[in-house]
């Protein structure tokens, strides 16, 4: 049931707010309050504070049960029809009307709420008590049925984007469904919510847009973008995911439509979180230069050429100002896919003043040095033995390269300067050498060493003799025949990482890497490859998925009471992630743990990053619980459906 009210306080006083009755830990009112706009009192008033006023009583979740005993008056300047209480009918097209909602979750707006929709697993007692006889068929099926029948569904598209609408659907309609689908058939429904798949979503994410996920800021918000925060209706947010959407996996600059943002919210969700309601995806809009999308008519964002310089630094400093003002110092901001220009200044300016984590940056770092810890299994020796190689010298590539030297930096207790030594980057003017040093960006000159200039990667190897080369170009099809071949002559196990997204800007496949090196490269990759047989053997190619640490790292934040990131946490949570290989694992040569695990594995590097900002005294949340990794556990989102009295 819906209604209308005035917004005058008095009108509000007119409900009865009854407390939640005791019962089973499981069970729970479906009740949903929004009510808009705000109420106007003389300070802004959540709803949680104006019912705790009428002497409501709200439970955690912010649920209350609502009863009426009389309709709202219609306001006294507006007329129309018996039923007309807010004027909707007299209205003429251009007569501005308030569109106050309040809503209880029963009968057909229950089955509309996707926070507590249960379709055809709503039991016969639940259908009585909220009003759902007759608005479903007479069968009763349970969640996992449910969950047989949408992959069953799944299965049956042909188109890859077919399978994300679906899934996105889903979301819309019955969250709990859409995360339990995604921790049971995670291997299989990754590739659908993310890498590959998104790519294509966000390319035509105009054309196939429905419903906002998320917050948008854009130019227009300038000078408001407190007052939008406070626009989203969960208050209690302790993720921000947030982009400007100017290089976007590997497919540059989409503008606005960075709809795989909302992946990034479910891999916090269905790997850690509790609450669906503690992250948020927030896309910051400051046009695009993007001339498809400029001349798109679908196209959702500003149509305009990107702002930058002081107009782009002065919206992203409101920005983070106001998150800090709204929801405090200990929530985490998670940048993504930010240009190479943006992204390393806008960690080094709030590094220091907020809990941010740049993932291009420091989670593909800590990913990948997890890989190469486990890919010494095969090699042996340390990491200081070998000597590293990189297609691709922007925000990933360095960010890498500079968490590798500081893991044998520490290991090897040698300076930062000489660990970087063994460490060469190529970029799109061929090898960088210190004879370039004066034209080239600042965060490449460490890695600026002596030798004479080098155009072409493959002259490269063929000078620098890698053990490990790792492609973060984003650029398809660069490690070439010639190039794995002459690795493979160099080594008797190259290490080849082919991290580029998605998998048309792979810099080879899995097949390739094997194929071409005669079945002894040890191959990653940051878009899924199936597995591969060469010569009656099957090699399974790893995946160098962010996804296995920003979770884990960002609830260990959480859980210490964090509020600076330390380059050591990035350390334990590689070292994390690296030990949860086994030796079936390394009989098929993987070089990561299979991401069906993952609830696992971030729960262990949850506790080993809590526990690295308690030896480094960055925690705040005191005293240290006894056994951090039982506490991670603890903490993670059950899609089960709850039991609705």
């Amino acid at each position: 049931m819906a209604f209308s009210i005035d917004h005058s306080l008095s009108d509000l006083t007119k409900l009865s707010l009854l407390p939640k009755p005791h019962g089973h830990a499981s069970d729970m009112f479906p009740f949903r309050l929004s009510v808009f706009p705000r109420v106007h009192l003389s300070h802004r008033t959540s709803t949680s504070r104006l019912l705790s006023s009428l002497g409501s009583k709200v439970d955690p979740n912010g649920s209350v049960l609502i009863e009426t005993t009389t309709p709202p008056s219609p306001s006294p300047d507006v007329t129309g029809g018996v039923q007309d209480v807010y004027g909707e009918d007299a209205a003429t097209e251009d007569m501005p009307i308030t569109p106050w909602s309040l809503s209880v979750a029963s009968g057909y707006t229950l089955l509309r709420d996707p926070h507590h929709n249960k379709g055809l697993a709503f039991s016969q007692r639940e259908r009585d008590a909220h009003y759902l006889r007759g608005l479903l068929p007479p069968t009763v099926i349970s969640q996992d049925l449910q969950v047989k029948k949408m992959m069953h569904t799944l299965r049956h598209y042909q188109v890859p984007l077919q399978r994300y609408m679906a899934m996105m659907d889903l979301q819309e309609t019955n969250e709990r469904l859409f995360y339990k689908l995604l921790i049971e058939h995670v291997e299989e429904l990754l590739p659908v919510v993310y890498t590959p798949t998104v790519g294509e979503a966000c390319q035509k994410y105009g054309s196939i847009f429905l419903r906002p996920q998320g917050l948008f800021i854009s130019l227009k918000e300038k000078g408001k973008i407190l007052e939008v925060l406070r626009n989203w209706p969960e208050k209690n947010i302790q993720v921000i995911v947030v982009t400007d959407g100017e290089r976007i996996l590997g497919l540059g600059d989409l503008g606005c439509q960075a709809s795989y943002l909302i992946f990034f919210c479910c891999v916090w969700i269905l790997s850690v979180f509790l609450n669906i309601g503690l992250c948020l995806p927030v896309t910051i809009d400051v046009g695009t230069n993007n001339e498809k999308l400029l001349n798109d008519e679908f196209y959702i964002g500003l149509r305009q050429r990107r702002a930058t310089g002081e107009e782009y630094s002065e919206l992203m400093h409101e920005f983070m100002t106001a998150v800090k003002q709204n929801y405090g110092e200990k929530v985490v901001i998670q940048f993504e896919d930010f240009a190479n220009h943006n992204a390393f200044d806008l960690l080094a300016k709030y590094g220091t003043t907020h809990l941010v984590f740049n993932d291009d940056i420091q989670g593909t770092a800590s990913v990948v040095l997890a890989g190469l810890i486990g890919a010494l299994r095969f090699v042996g020796g340390s990491l200081a033995n070998h000597r590293f190689l990189f297609l691709g010298a922007g925000e990933a590539g360095t960010g890498i390269a500079e968490l590798i030297a500081l893991e044998i930096s520490k290991k090897c207790q040698i300076p930062l300067e000489e660990a970087r030594k063994n460490i060469w980057l190529v970029d799109s003017k061929g090898l960088i050498v210190s004879s370039r040093k004066e034209s080239i960006q600042h965060f490449k000159k460490p890695w600026a060493h002596d030798h004479k200039p080098i155009k072409e990667l493959v002259d490269a190897v063929k000078a620098i003799k890698p053990t490990v080369l790792i492609g973060t170009s984003g650029v398809g099809q660069t490690f070439t025949q010639e190039v794995v071949e002459t690795m493979a002559e160099l080594n008797e196990k190259p290490i080849i990482l082919s991290l580029s997204n998605p998998t048309s800007q792979s810099e080879c496949t899995a097949e390739q890497a094997y194929t071409w090196s005669k079945g002894r490269a040890i191959f990653a990759s940051g878009s899924p490859f199936a597995p591969v047989e060469y010569e009656g053997k099957t090699f399974v190619p790893g995946q160098a998925n962010n996804a296995y640490i920003f979770p884990g790292f960002g609830l260990g934040l959480i859980m210490s009471g964090t509020i600076r990131v330390h380059d050591d946490m990035l350390l334990a949570a590689s070292e994390a992630l690296a030990e949860q290989l086994k030796e079936e694992h390394y009989e098929k040569g993987m070089i990561f743990p299979p991401f069906r695990n993952i609830r696992k594995i971030s729960a262990r590097i949850a506790a080993k990053v809590a526990a690295k900002a308690y030896e480094l005294g960055l925690a705040t949340r005191l005293p240290q619980p006894k056994e951090l990794e039982k506490c991670a556990e603890s903490s993670m989102y059950s899609p089960s459906y709850h039991s609705y009295r």
